[in-house]
């Protein structure tokens, strides 16, 4: 099964997320900050990789940016889970090179099918 990145500032967001994912049956790993996930990123080459947007130090964007430039990452996507839900937001995510856009709150089946739709 897909090995998933999840990473968020929030202890609770991580243990959420992981849980549906872990109960969908992918493989989860999780870190708590955008530079934690590049070095994750670099042992563990995770099928995808669902990041929160506002962290302090290295946010959302900025990992994408980072994983975008990069010829051994380019290819994993990212997944945008935000409380942000603008058009203006999810253009910016967009360009970025964030692949799908997951607006908090959100249901298990709601992350579920987007993280389906990106993996096929």
């Amino acid at each position: 099964m897909s090995k998933i990145l999840v990473v968020d500032d929030l202890k609770s967001e991580l243990d959420l997320i992981s849980a549906y994912l872990t109960s969908a049956g992918y493989t989860v790993e999780t870190a708590t900050d955008g530079k934690q996930a590049l070095e994750k990123v670099a042992d563990s080459k995770p099928d995808l990789v669902v990041t929160d947007w506002m962290m302090p130090g290295m946010g959302g964007l900025y990992l994408c940016r980072q994983l975008k430039k990069n010829p051994e990452t380019i290819d994993i996507p990212v997944v945008a889970c935000t409380a942000k839900n603008r058009d203006v937001d999810r253009m910016w995510a967009t360009k970025q090179g964030v692949k799908a856009y997951i607006v908090k709150p959100f249901t298990q089946e709601e992350i579920i099918n987007v993280i389906k739709q990106v993996m096929e």
